[in-house]
């Protein structure tokens, strides 16, 4: 198994997980195990660390990297925002420490069959979860024009969604839209030449949206944050790393309002509503790759770590 992937702040990640020996830490993006194995090493014998993944292919190569610490590794395949009840099925209360890292993984874009890429030719597919049944191909075949625009503009952020949305269901009444080329040249032809010669691929906006809506993503991410800050030990801490604004909207709102769950207005003088914080916010402005990082690996450029700690 040839699972590629370069964890991004890697060190900045486990360094605010304050990693003690006999902590009990969760990976909900496992992926190749980067920030895992780093965790890893800093486990004792009495520690626990438990990886998840929807992605077969990342729990197999994870599990060979992490061969070396089986006696305190539990790997499980599953979607994060199933955190809750995959530690109960272990046994196991509360945790020291939460990673998510919500990047595509490299492996992912970098093998044409999965889908995910604009850059080569492959099946409309863009599934972490191969065996899910929902794929991009059933999203741009079957979905009504004015749910594809409301994909490409809250998802994509995409100036031109209706006239893209438009061309896409014009083509598909012609013959099935099978391939992410195919895609690629719809979205092309929907775009006025000056947004075609703009810096940035044309069709990543709609690539990005269209893998959203596949995967549910911000969905997962805002029902599973709150539940996962409920998972935290006295102390304990959980780090995001985005990398779009979308996301790092969700995670920083929640962030924030987890600390100050206040909804008393701001002229009384005490709190009546009762709501108590359930921590602090650690990073008050994300934490971003260094250049040299950025140089290295330019998949790391958008990237952003919040880190928020449980406190009662």
């Amino acid at each position: 198994m040839n699972f590629e992937h370069v964890s991004v702040l890697l060190y900045e990640t486990v360094d605010a997980l304050n990693v003690k020996p006999d902590g009990i830490y969760v990976d909900g993006t496992l992926g190749g195990a980067g920030h895992a194995s780093e965790v890893c090493r800093r486990l004792s014998e009495r520690g626990c660390f438990i990886g998840i993944d929807q992605d077969k292919e990342a729990i197999a190569a994870s599990s060979e990297r992490l061969k070396g610490f089986e006696n305190r590794v539990h790997i499980v395949k599953s979607n994060y925002g199933n955190m809750k009840q995959v530690l109960q099925e272990l046994g196991i209360d509360g945790v020291d420490g939460i990673v998510l890292d919500l990047g595509v993984s490299s492996h992912q874009l970098d093998h044409a069959e999965r889908g995910f890429s604009y850059m080569a030719d492959a099946p409309l597919d863009m599934r972490m979860d191969t065996e899910q049944s929902l794929t991009a191909k059933e999203i741009v075949n079957q979905y009504p024009e004015s749910e594809l625009v409301r994909i490409l503009r809250e998802y994509g952020e995409e100036r031109f969604a209706r006239r893209i949305a438009a061309n896409i269901v014009r083509a598909r009444e012609q013959k099935e839209i099978e391939t992410t080329l195919e895609l690629v040249d719809i979205i092309r032809r929907s775009m006025p030449a000056k947004a075609k010669n703009s810096k940035g691929h044309p069709a990543k906006r709609s690539f990005q949206a269209i893998r959203i809506a596949c995967n549910h993503e911000l969905d997962v991410l805002q029902d599973a944050l709150s539940d996962m800050i409920d998972l935290l030990n006295e102390g304990g801490r959980i780090c995001v790393i985005t990398f779009h604004s979308l996301e790092d909207r969700i995670v920083k709102n929640c962030f924030k309002k987890n600390e100050n769950p206040c909804t008393c207005p701001p002229d009384f003088p005490v709190c009546v509503c009762g709501k108590k914080s359930k921590g602090k916010v650690i990073t008050r402005k994300p934490v971003c790759p260094s250049q040299e990082e950025q140089e290295k690996n330019t998949r790391s450029k958008s990237a952003k770590l919040r880190v928020f700690e449980r406190r009662s």
